[in-house]
C-alpha cells in the first residue's frame, strides 16, 4: 500500500488537524462559529441591498403609483417573493448542494460537468486523471440509460456544442468579474449619498468625489489582504443586519402593521394587474434585492454549505424581509418622502448618523468581498487556460485562498472610477447591476440542469420541472432588465464583451498551440535509433525540458539538439498541467514515466494541478523531482522483479513506457539517497545560512564550473534564498542499502546524483504563434493581432513557474497554426 502523505503517509489535514478532503460532521458550536464568519465574508454584497431597491424600482414610471398603498404593498410582496424564490430556495437548498469537492461558482458546475459528462475542451486530458480520487462525485455510476448516453453521444461529437457550453461558463464568470466593478460603485455610492439627507449644505458633486476618495483607498489597501481587518468584517455585518431588522420592526409598528397582509403572493397578482407593463420594466428594480446571491455560492469553499445556510435562514432572510417590510410601511404613509433616500429617510432621527456610519462600513465589507471573489475567478480562468497569466499574490500565510492580483486590481479601480464618474447616479449603475445579477442567475440555472442530468443522473423530469421553475422567473427578470441597456443597462453586456472576447481569444490561442506541439512530435522511433548518446554529446548535468505535452517528446528537443548538438546527462520531460477538479491531492500530484531504454536516461514527470492550486508554488521542486525518479526506479525494479505488491499503479501506458503516480517517500532511506543539507544557524539569517554554506557544499559542484558562472551564482543567490539553500542541497548514495541494491539500479541512481550535483538548466520555448497564410481573416486578427497583444503583455511561464533565471535556456520557435 502507498503512503498517502509525502510527509507523514497519513491522508492531508489542514493546520488545526481536519481532514480537508473528508472533513468530519461538524459538532453544533464550529456550525455556528462558521455561520458567524460566512456573515462577513459571504453575506456582506447581499446585506447591503436594502439601501438600494426601492430607489430602483419605484426610479421609473411606477413612481406615478407612489401614492396607492396596494401597489406599495405589492412591491414589497414581488420583493418578499422573489428573495424567497431565489436566493432561499434556488441557491439555499438546491444549488449549495452541486459543490465541487466542497467549491462552488459557475466554474465549479462546469467543472463537473467536464468530468462527468466529458464536455472538455482543454487540451493535454489523460486516462490517469480519472484516477485522481477527487475526479468523480461520490456514489456516481458510469452506466447511463438509453437517452442520457444518446444526449451524451450527441454532445461529445458535436464541438459546437461544448464551444457554446465553453462560452456560456465564460459569460457567467465575466459577469462576476463586472461584479467586481458595479459593487463598490453602488454601494459606496449609495451609503454616501446619506448624508445629503440630514446635511442640505453637501451637493451630490461632492458626495461624488468623497466616494471616488474611498474608492481609491479601498483599492489602494488590496495589497494588504484581508487578513488585518477580516475579523472586524463579521462584527460589522451582524450588527448591521441587526439594526436592519430592528429598524424594519420599528417601522412597521409606528407606521403601517398592515403590512403584513402583503406576504400574501395576492399581492403580487393584484400588483401586476394594477400597474402592467410599468410593474413588468419596475422588475429591473426588484433583481437588486438579489445582489451578491451568486458570491454565496461562489463563496462555498471558504465554509460549508450547512454553515452558509444557517447564516442565511437564521439572520440574513429575516433581517433583510424585516427591513423591506418596514421600508413599505413607511413610504405608504410617506408618498411625498424622497425615493432616492427612502433608506435614510426611514431611519428615525436620534440614530440616523450611528446607521450611517454602520451602513458605510457594510458598504466597504461588501464590497472588499466582492473584489476579493475577482481576484479567485481570474485565478480559475487562468488555471483552466481561459485568461491571461497574472500575477498572484498571496496575502496571508494561513489562508491559501486569500490573494491579491496587482493588475487586475488597478484595472477594477480604474473602471470603478469610471463608472461612479461617469454615471453619478445610483439609479443608472442600479440597472447595470440589475442586468449582470440576472444574467449570472441564468447561466447557473442552465449549467445547474445539466449537472442535475449528467452528474446527480436524477433523470431528465426534475431537471426539466427545475428549469421550468426557476428559468421562466429569471428570464422575466432578465427581459425587464434588459429593457433598461439603454438607461445603464448596456455597461455590463458591454464588459462582459470585453472579458469573454479576451478569455475565449486566448483559451482558442492556447488550443492551437498545444494542437501544433501535439501534430509536430517527434518520432520516438527515431529517438529510439539515435541510440543512448542521441547522437549529439550528452554533458554533466540534468536539464528540464518544460512542455505543455503529457505525452511524446517535443518539437522543441529537436529545434534545439539540431541547433545546439549537445544535451544533459539525464533529461526530464517536464509538464504542469492544470485537471479540471479543485485541488489535486499532494500525493497524487506527479506522474512519473521513462522514455526509452534504461540507458537513454531519458525521464517524464507530469505535475498536476487543480483549478484552485497554485502552480510554481514548490520551492524544492529540483530535489524533490530528485527523491521520485528515485522512487520511481525502485518501484520500476521491484515490479521488473515479480513484487506485485510494491508495483507502482500504471496510470498510462503507451510506447514510450509506464507511467506511475509517485509520492515522495516518508522515510527517504527507502529510495537508496541520503540528503545532506546546510546545517542552519539560528543566530544568522537565511541569505547569510546560504552563503556561507556555499563554499563547503559546493565543492564538488562547482568545481567544473568558471569563474564567470560562480560569480553570476554569486550575485543572484542573495536575491533568492530558497534557490540558494536547494542548490546546496547534496545527495548521495547510501551505503547501507546499496550493498543489497541492484546494480543496474544503483548505476542509474549514481548518474542521477552525479548529474544533480553538476547542476539543473530549465530549457522553455520562447515561442511565436503565428496564423498560416490561407487563414481567415478572423483567425489572423484573432492570433497575429489580439493573442499575440495578449502574450506579450502578460507574465511569460517561467515566471508564473518561479524558475530561476540563472538556470533558464529559451529556445525560439515560430508556430504556424
Amino acid at each position: 500500500m502507498w503512503p498517502t502523505d509525502p510527509e507523514n503517509g497519513l491522508s492531508p489535514k489542514n493546520t488545526i488537524g481536519i481532514d480537508v478532503y473528508n472533513p468530519p460532521p461538524l459538532h453544533w458550536t464550529s456550525l455556528l462559529v462558521l455561520a458567524y464568519q460566512s456573515c462577513g465574508v459571504v453575506y456582506g454584497d447581499l446585506s447591503t441591498s436594502p439601501l438600494y431597491v426601492y430607489k430602483g424600482t419605484f426610479s421609473g414610471s411606477l413612481h406615478r403609483f407612489l401614492g396607492e398603498e396596494a401597489v406599495v404593498f405589492g412591491v414589497f410582496s414581488v420583493v418578499f417573493w422573489t428573495v424567497t424564490l431565489i436566493p432561499l430556495l434556488k441557491y439555499v437548498f438546491i444549488v449549495l448542494s452541486a459543490d465541487d469537492n466542497g467549491e462552488g461558482g459557475t466554474f465549479a458546475l462546469y467543472s463537473l460537468l467536464v468530468r462527468h459528462a466529458k464536455f472538455s475542451l482543454m487540451p493535454n486530458q489523460q486516462a490517469a486523471d480519472e484516477e485522481l480520487s477527487a475526479y468523480y462525485r461520490p456514489g456516481y455510476s458510469t452506466e447511463d440509460t438509453p437517452m442520457l448516453r444518446a444526449l451524451r453521444n450527441f454532445l461529445e461529437k458535436h464541438r459546437k456544442s461544448r464551444t457554446c457550453l465553453l462560452v456560456m461558463v465564460l459569460f457567467g464568470a465575466s459577469l462576476v468579474i463586472g461584479d467586481g466593478v458595479l459593487t463598490p460603485a453602488m454601494s459606496v455610492l449609495s451609503s454616501f449619498s446619506g448624508l445629503q439627507v440630514h446635511s442640505s449644505a453637501l451637493t451630490h458633486g461632492e458626495v461624488l468625489l468623497l466616494s471616488c476618495i474611498v474608492l481609491v483607498c479601498l483599492f489602494t489597501l488590496q495589497h494588504w489582504g484581508t487578513r488585518r481587518v477580516a475579523f472586524l468584517f463579521a462584527p460589522v455585518v451582524v450588527l448591521w443586519l441587526l439594526l436592519l431588522g430592528a429598524l424594519g420592526v420599528y417601522n412597521i409598528v409606528v407606521w403601517n402593521p398592515r403590512i403584513l397582509r402583503a406576504l400574501s403572493p395576492y399581492y403580487v397578482v393584484s400588483f401586476f394587474q394594477r400597474t402592467g407593463k410599468e410593474g413588468w420594466i419596475s422588475l429591473g428594480g426588484v433583481l437588486l434585492s438579489m445582489t451578491g446571491t451568486e458570491a454565496m455560492y461562489a463563496d462555498l469553499g471558504h465554509f460549508t454549505a450547512a454553515s452558509i445556510r444557517v447564516a442565511f435562514v437564521g439572520l440574513i432572510y429575516p433581517c433583510l424581509v424585516l427591513q423591506y417590510m418596514g421600508q413599505a410601511a413607511f413610504l405608504s404613509k410617506s408618498p411625498n418622502c424622497n425615493i432616492h433616500f427612502i433608506f435614510f429617510e426611514s431611519i428615525p432621527r436620534p440614530i440616523f448618523w450611528p446607521v450611517l456610519v454602520i451602513a458605510t462600513l457594510a458598504a466597504i465589507v461588501g464590497s472588499q468581498a466582492v473584489i476579493s471573489a475577482t481576484f479567485s475567478i481570474v485565478r480559475q480562468c487562468t488555471a483552466l487556460g481561459c485568461f491571461p497569466r497574472v500575477k498572484i499574490v498571496h496575502t496571508s500565510n494561513r489562508i491559501h485562498g486569500q490573494i491579491y492580483s496587482p493588475e487586475i486590481n488597478w484595472i477594477l479601480m480604474l473602471v470603478c472610477l469610471g463608472v461612479t464618474v461617469g454615471f453619478r447616479d445610483t439609479t443608472l449603475i442600479g440597472h447595470a447591476y440589475g442586468m449582470a445579477c440576472a444574467g449570472v442567475m441564468v447561466v447557473t440555472t442552465l449549467l445547474m440542469a445539466l449537472v442535475m442530468v449528467f452528474v446527480w443522473q436524477q433523470g431528465f423530469l426534475l431537471a426539466t420541472m427545475f428549469l421550468l421553475a426557476f428559468g421562466s422567473v429569471e428570464c422575466v427578470y432578465l427581459s425587464a432588465a434588459l429593457m433598461k441597456v439603454p438607461q445603464g443597462g448596456w455597461l455590463p453586456l458591454a464588459l462582459s464583451l470585453v472579458i469573454v472576447a479576451v478569455m475565449y481569444v486566448w483559451h482558442y490561442g492556447t488550443r492551437r498551440r498545444h494542437m501544433f506541439d501535439v501534430q509536430n512530435k517527434v518520432s520516438l522511433k527515431w529517438l529510439h535509433a539515435l541510440g543512448p548518446s542521441l547522437g549529439i554529446v550528452r554533458v554533466p548535468g540534468i536539464g528540464l525540458i518544460y512542455s505543455e505535452l503529457a505525452t511524446g517528446v517535443p518539437a522543441i528537443f529537436s529545434h534545439f539538439v539540431t541547433n545546439l548538438p549537445a544535451f544533459h546527462q539525464v533529461l526530464v520531460f517536464v509538464c504542469v498541467k492544470a485537471v479540471p477538479i479543485p485541488h489535486v491531492r499532494c500525493y497524487e500530484r506527479h506522474l512519473i514515466g521513462r522514455i526509452g531504454p534504461r540507458e537513454f536516461r531519458m525521464y517524464r514527470c507530469v505535475v498536476r494541478h487543480g483549478y484552485k492550486d497554485v502552480p510554481g508554488d514548490d520551492i524544492d521542486f529540483e530535489n524533490d523531482l530528485v527523491v521520485r525518479i528515485a522512487e520511481f526506479v525502485h518501484m520500476e525494479a521491484a515490479e521488473a522483479a515479480g513484487n506485485s505488491a510494491d508495483a507502482p499503479r500504471e496510470s498510462d501506458a503507451s510506447v514510450e513506457g509506464r507511467m506511475a503516480v509517485v509520492s515522495r517517500p516518508f522515510d527517504l532511506s527507502r529510495t537508496g539517497l541520503l540528503m545532506r543539507a546546510p546545517l542552519p544557524n539560528p543566530e544568522e539569517s537565511a541569505v547569510v545560512r546560504a552563503a556561507t554554506a556555499a563554499t563547503a557544499a559546493t565543492s564538488t559542484a562547482d568545481s567544473g564550473k568558471t569563474e564567470t558562472i560562480q560569480s553570476l551564482q554569486t550575485m543572484y543567490e542573495p536575491e533568492s534564498p530558497g534557490f540558494a539553500i536547494r542548490r546546496r542541497i547534496r545527495f548521495e548514495i547510501d551505503d547501507v542499502t546499496s550493498e543489497s541494491m541492484d546494480p543496474a539500479v544503483k548505476e542509474e541512481l549514481s548518474a542521477l546524483v552525479e548529474a544533480k550535483h553538476a547542476g539543473v538548466a530549465y530549457i522553455m520555448g520562447h515561442s511565436y504563434i503565428k496564423a498560416r497564410k490561407s487563414s481567415s481573416l478572423f483567425k489572423k486578427l484573432a492570433i497575429d493581432v489580439a493573442y499575440t497583444f495578449l502574450r506579450k503583455n502578460c507574465r511569460g511561464p517561467a515566471v508564473a513557474l518561479n524558475i530561476p533565471h540563472i538556470s533558464l535556456i529559451e529556445v525560439g520557435m515560430i508556430y504556424y497554426v
